[in-house]
């Protein structure tokens, strides 16, 4: 609009960060967008059949905000980063529909968040995620979010992109791709180059949106979460060895009785983690538990 800042200019971003005594913390992963048509694709794919509350995590400078207060009737942003809020207070002072919040994603409660923020409504999440805090995150979502949560659209890096996104039977498949699986689908929306940021990363970012299932819709449907989570991290936690090997030498579970679990499946005794779909790790997580 007119008269708005514009917040994915390098020139604006220095001269705001300069006016508030702040800079891009390195520890905190912070790289701020200059290419004003990511913000405002992100924001487009996250309100795609989406809910009227959204939660972002970590605003930075408010470029995307200021594109989902255009989508959504209530955004709740989470930042970390005290000299920020300061300056997000100017940078959103025409968005009366968002509240940013102090404070660290990992700390708050989503389910008692979202009741505050949301009255209890559904909400999806957006956010822009460094590297160091990515599968953190994106587990405390997926397991605090409930049923209320219905997406989790995501900046990471293009690496972590392959990984959520990866099919059984590659190298980038592993325990948080079928992790994710229990929870929704996973799907990369685009690629965002490493020039697309100031300060610019080493390596290019992707868009991956979680889409969680709706009642009925999981064909993953273990007897107990636990075990199928439990099978998972012990299944991956050596990937060179055979998944007997693995998940013997990780759990109480002997070896002839995974044997006897795959074979009763029709699996091979011989195949290792990444070979089994998520479909796989829920059947043998309810096999093994008898």
């Amino acid at each position: 609009m007119e008269g708005e800042l514009k917040l994915c200019s390098p020139a604006v971003i220095r001269g705001l960060l300069d006016e508030f005594d702040a800079a891009p913390r390195k520890d905190f992963g912070q790289n701020f967008l200059i290419n004003e048509s990511v913000p405002k694709k992100i924001a487009e794919v996250a309100g795609e059949d989406a809910p009227e509350n959204v939660l972002e995590i970590g605003p930075g400078i408010g470029c995307l905000t200021r594109e989902l207060s255009r989508k959504f009737s209530r955004v709740a942003a989470v930042e970390i980063d005290k000299k920020l809020i300061l300056l997000l207070q100017k940078t959103l002072s025409g968005c009366g529909n968002v509240r940013v919040i102090e404070s660290d994603i990992m700390k708050l409660d989503i389910a008692r968040l979202s009741d505050e923020e949301f009255a209890g409504g559904d909400f999806c999440v957006c956010a822009n995620l460094p590297y160091y805090i990515t599968t953190p995150v994106i587990t405390k979502l997926l397991t605090e979010g409930g049923e209320r949560l219905k997406s989790v659209t995501v900046m990471v890096q293009s690496e972590v992109a392959d990984r959520l996104t990866a099919r059984a039977g590659t190298k980038d498949y592993g325990a948080i791709t079928a992790g994710v699986a229990y929870f929704g689908r996973a799907s990369r929306v685009m690629r965002v180059s490493a020039g697309s940021f100031y300060p610019a990363p080493k390596v290019d970012s992707a868009v991956v949106k979680i889409t969680l299932y709706g009642k009925n819709e999981s064909t993953l449907r273990p007897k107990s979460k636990e075990a199928y989570f439990e099978l998972l991290s012990s299944a991956f936690a050596n990937r060179r060895k055979t998944l007997v090997n693995s998940v013997s030498s990780n759990t109480g579970f002997e070896k002839a009785d995974l044997e006897g679990a795959l074979s009763r499946l029709g699996l091979d005794v011989r195949v290792r983690a990444e070979a089994l779909t998520p479909e796989d790790f829920a059947r043998l997580a309810d096999e093994l538990a008898g």
